[in-house]
């Protein structure tokens, strides 16, 4: 027993001084270079814009330059009722943020270990695909660049609702032996469900034609390959090898059942799933099956704990005190585009500027027109999106709720705020 405390209060120590280590330092806008009253000026204009234009009811910025936060500020309220101001540790759902921040850190770190090969059959690791004749031979490095032909998604929502109805084979208000997988506060997918969809991801069919196609639906099954890989479930291997390490304590599935202090901010309401305001538990409805935890969508966190994140990708594997968790040339391998001759401008999972985005005006840009070729980052359809810059060491995180109250608030693209922002950061004047 004394052995076993010992070990306990070891560990605890352990990711307590990791925490520590990892703690993002503070620094100035004009210490970085930047004009701190033109920047607030600019950044609060058209965060005003933002809300006035109801792209989001609010929204937060966090800006490092050097591994220093140098910007972080919030705007506007939760809802458009104005009555829970946007807090800086409020913790969002990233929607398709979790793929470079939930499967992809742990694909990286097999790559790495040579446990997974890039160029092998896909079908090498999940057995199912080696009996599809289109599937058998593409490669993860295919699929993470969206260069495999896969289809892009698939609903399955359309397998547990028929009209306005909730099918009760698949669905269950209340948890038993057989639905244990919860989807919502008082909604449980039954367990076998999740091969129903396996069986359709796996039989769903290829385009032979090869060129730049985004597909989600590989990030469906990557949670299930992790844990066959690792022998350990997708949530322990995550936190153990990649959260615990770089001191991120909010970036996990399923917050609503975590007891965090922290606000989490709402995202739409759903009036055909769910039938309430989504609070607290995923937006995505394929994620939502999964029970919560899926590579797709799923994850939440805050908008430092994704800055942790995102400047271990920026400084190339290595944490903020300076251990390296993952070689440089994997890093490197995984953030480069992969297919450029096909007009693909992707990396190994992470979305990467236009090609020729150095030659367009912000207002047509992504991101910002000055962000290097080197930079990667990815979007959320719940209106996140996170960007790092080795070049010129600029990470930037935006975080928002713009599907509330509808996903048919779509201001934030059409005005194109989120590159407007990143550019403001990059102290040059508009082109």
């Amino acid at each position: 027993m004394r052995t076993f405390l010992l070990s306990c209060i070891f560990l605890v120590f352990n990711q307590a001084v990791g925490i520590a280590q990892n703690k993002l330092e503070q620094n100035s806008l004009s210490q970085a270079g930047l004009d701190s009253m033109l920047v607030n000026q600019q950044v609060d204009s058209l965060m005003q814009l933002g809300i006035r234009e109801q792209a989001f009811p609010g929204a937060q910025i966090l800006i490092a330059k050097d591994n220093k936060v140098i910007f972080h500020k919030a705007y506007g309220y939760h809802t458009y009722d104005s009555v829970q101001k946007v807090a800086l540790d409020d913790i969002y759902d990233l929607a398709s943020v979790t793929k470079i921040t939930a499967p992809l850190p742990a694909l990286i770190k097999l790559v790495d270990e040579n446990k997974l090969d890039l160029d092998a059959p896909f079908s090498t690791y999940w057995k199912p695909w080696a009996k599809r004749k289109d599937k058998k031979e593409l490669t993860l490095r295919e699929i993470l660049s969206h260069q495999a032909g896969l289809i892009p998604y698939i609903i399955f929502l359309e397998d547990v609702i028929k009209g306005d109805r909730i099918k009760k084979r698949f669905i269950r208000s209340q948890s038993s032996d057989e639905f244990q997988k919860q989807a919502y506060r008082n909604l449980y997918v039954k367990n076998r469900f999740q091969r129903k969809m396996f069986r359709k991801i796996d039989r769903s069919e290829v385009s032979e034609e090869k060129k730049y196609k985004y597909s989600g639906l590989s990030f469906l099954i990557y949670p299930q390959l992790i844990a066959d890989i690792t022998g350990v479930d997708y949530e322990t291997y995550l936190e153990n090898t990649i959260y615990d390490p770089l001191g991120c304590s909010t970036l996990g599935f399923k917050p609503a059942t975590k007891g965090y202090k922290n606000k989490i901010v709402p995202t739409e309401i759903d009036t055909l799933f769910r039938k309430e305001l989504v609070h607290g538990w995923v937006h995505d409805e394929n994620a939502s099956l999964l029970g919560g935890i899926s590579g797709n969508a799923g994850l939440f966190g805050t908008a430092e704990d994704l800055a942790k994140l995102m400047l271990f990708y920026q400084n190339m594997g290595a944490t903020l005190d300076g251990k390296q968790l993952i070689s440089k040339a994997t890093m490197e391998e995984f953030t480069k585009i992969q297919f450029p001759e096909n007009d693909n401008r992707r990396g190994l999972g992470f979305d990467k500027p236009l090609i020729g985005n150095d030659t367009l005006s912000v207002a047509d840009a992504y991101p910002s027109p000055k962000a290097s070729p080197k930079s990667f980052g990815h979007a959320g359809f719940t209106g996140t999106f996170v960007w790092a810059d080795p070049e010129n060491k600029l990470t930037y995180i935006f975080l928002s709720n713009r599907v509330y109250p509808s996903r048919t608030h779509r201001k934030l693209y059409s005005l194109n705020l989120r590159s407007q922002l990143h550019h403001i950061f990059y102290g040059s004047e508009e082109k």
